[in-house]
């Protein structure tokens, strides 16, 4: 599918990729994984065109079609779900053309719409959406009245919806919530066609990719399976690299000890020739350099408090002079409780966020918080909030006016932030630089509590792990609400699910919280009303269908036509692979390609089943007109 031959792309100051080559198989479900900064987003810009290397470094089959997500869709009057339906350019080219298309050609167009499903197509935008977490009154809503987190999902089912050859997507969990990368996760699994995709998402590179390509060193290199089958080779493939640089490592010093020893020997001057001639021409083996990972500093509070740490008795929370966001609240926390917090955006997660930290009282019922509690408080939203003028240094210097200078450098040098980004302006750090800042600095007083919104949305992998185990060893209570699967289920032993007004125990894991969450857009996906929702009109008899009229015969005729011809193509195919499945010896010489036709066999039988209903409903209507 996608072909890279000796790529070497120089921008701004640096090298990206330096005779760089790889090959992507059709079909194949790649996660693109390396260190934040390396030119994962930059590889992207080349494939795309926007940026250019110079020569025919990038090799797509012709009339490929590439997608990728916008930023956000734009605010338009259009509903949702025509929206959705318009990003298949094919089909809404055809149904357009359909609506002034000459007799002759409607045939054409019709067994064009036909072969790419078209009927089916509302259905298939509408479980996308479910999936991404809209509601069934969403779909007739306008673009203008989503937010842009909103239409960021909306970009996302775009691009789904219209399977583009070759579908990019950079980060495509990090504007979801948990509920919509767990549904994401399982939609990439049976995507149709090649996808390539940035992710820090572990879960999902495990679960949704075939293939892991890593991009280090300015080097493409592709390894099969998931992420952890990827470590695993990469850890053998490094340790291997030593051992074979001790080896040449051990040949060199012995070599030089004889070159060293009798080159002013007259006798042993060939022998020492020939060996110094080894060693000029000896290729040093070439070692896998891993970069350290700054730890996470979460000191633990130095005095537990006696327990519990928050108590909620039939307690209703909002905002002043509002409805209750959350209602019944019966819950409680001690000082060792790690609580995940479930649940799709908009359910309350952050309103309960803003209660434990004491941003936000209840309305009525009771609320027990120990008075002494310090927490620590991160949301995804002071990243955001960060002033671009501020540097490290002067944010440390007001949250540590009686230190000395040499104190708070020491203290940012902890926080991986080396002397050179100390006095860099906020702008100009990365995003994983900021969350990381700011995830040190919440804890820098070693709360009893620590709430963590989202805190891994700028991290890499590396970085969520080291971030994992600073919450390990931490000793206080923890409020997790995060996309990241793998992090809830190392850090998480309570879940706690936010939905339907309230907050109650979740009972189960999360394999079980997948399930659920799989299963409830395949419900809502389902649900008759969806794609159009028709004001209630009062129930009497179903008159009988209309007759088709004489002049409809003509068209009839074009749309049988058609119909025929696919029930002939359909069938043709069917035929071809049930010839090639009944020779024996396949099953012995290629037993994954006799796999592979039996899927395909399956496929092309529901194609045939369909085109003949397809072909028997017209020449009903047919029959009709003319009798």
């Amino acid at each position: 599918m996608l072909q890279i031959n000796d790529l070497t792309f120089d921008a701004w100051g640096r090298r990206f990729f330096d005779h760089a080559g790889i090959s992507l198989p059709p079909g194949a479900k790649v996660g693109l994984v390396g260190r934040n900064g390396v030119g994962k987003s930059t590889l992207f810009k080349l494939i795309m065109g926007e940026l250019v290397a110079g020569g025919d470094e990038i090799n797509l089959p012709r009339n490929t079609r590439i997608g990728q997500v916008a930023q956000e869709h734009p605010a338009t009057p259009v509903s949702l779900i025509d929206t959705i339906l318009e990003a298949d350019d094919e089909r809404h080219e055809l149904l357009t053309r359909l609506e002034t298309a000459d007799p002759e050609e409607m045939g054409d167009i019709w067994t064009r719409l036909i072969e790419i499903d078209a009927d089916a197509a509302p259905s298939r935008a509408a479980e996308i959406l479910a999936g991404l977490g809209f509601s069934v009154e969403d779909l007739q809503r306008p673009m203008s009245e989503f937010s842009g987190g909103w239409r960021m999902r909306v970009a996302l089912a775009a691009a789904l919806f219209s399977e583009p050859d070759l579908l990019l997507l950079d980060e495509p969990t990090n504007y979801l919530d948990l509920e919509g990368a767990l549904w994401l996760e399982a939609r990439l699994k049976k995507y149709p066609n090649t996808a390539l995709i940035i992710s820090h998402d572990r879960e999902l590179l495990n679960n949704s990719c075939t293939h892991i390509l890593h991009l280090a060193a300015a080097k493409l290199e592709i390894y099969t399976g998931g992420y952890d089958d990827f470590e695993k080779r990469r850890a053998e493939k490094s340790r291997l690299q030593l051992s074979a640089k001790a080896k040449q490592d051990a040949e060199r010093a012995h070599l030089q000890a004889f070159v060293d020893r009798f080159k002013a020997k007259a006798s042993k001057a060939a022998q020492a020739q020939s060996r110094m001639k080894r060693l000029a021409k000896m290729e040093p083996v070439a070692t896998t350099i891993e970069e350290r990972v700054a730890p996470f500093t979460l000191p633990s509070p130095p005095r537990p408090l006696a327990p519990p740490l928050i108590r909620l008795e039939k307690a209703n929370v909002g905002y002043e002079d509002g409805k209750p966001i959350l209602r019944n609240l019966n819950l409680r926390m001690d000082l060792d409780d790690r609580i995940g917090l479930l649940g799709v955006n908009g359910a309350g997660k952050s309103t309960f966020a803003k209660l434990i930290a004491g941003a936000l009282g209840v309305q009525t019922g009771e609320f027990h918080r120990d008075r002494k509690m310090r927490v620590g408080w991160f949301h995804q939203h002071q990243i955001e909030a960060m002033d671009p003028e501020d540097t490290p240094l002067e944010i440390i210097r007001r949250a540590m006016p009686d230190a000395s200078e040499s104190s708070r450098r020491s203290r940012l040098a902890q926080f991986g932030l080396g002397f050179e980004k100390q006095e860099t302006t906020v702008a100009n750090l990365s995003g994983g630089e900021r969350a990381r800042l700011l995830l040190n600095m919440v804890a820098m007083e070693a709360p009893h509590m620590l709430i963590l919104d989202e805190p891994t949305n700028h991290l890499d992998i590396d970085s969520r792990r080291a971030l994992l185990d600073a919450l390990n060893d931490y000793e206080g209570a923890v409020i997790l609400i995060t996309h990241d699967r793998s992090l809830m289920e190392l850090v998480a032993d309570r879940l706690w699910l936010a939905a339907d007004g309230t907050i109650k125990p979740f009972n189960g894991d999360m394999d079980d919280y997948a399930k659920f969450v799989i299963d409830k857009a395949r419900v809502a996906a389902r649900a008759p009303s969806q794609v159009k929702a028709p004001e209630p009109e009062p129930v009497k008899a179903a008159p009988p269908p209309p007759r088709p009229s004489a002049a409809q015969v003509g068209p009839l005729k074009r749309k049988l036509e058609a119909a025929e011809a696919v029930v002939t193509r359909t069938t043709k195919a069917l035929e071809e692979i049930d010839a090639t499945l009944a020779d024996p010896a396949l099953y012995v010489k290629n037993p994954a390609q006799a796999a592979d036709l039996g899927q395909k066999r399956l496929k092309a039988q529901a194609a045939v089943d369909k085109a003949e209903a397809e072909w028997m409903a017209i020449a009903e209507q047919l029959a009709a007109a003319e009798g």
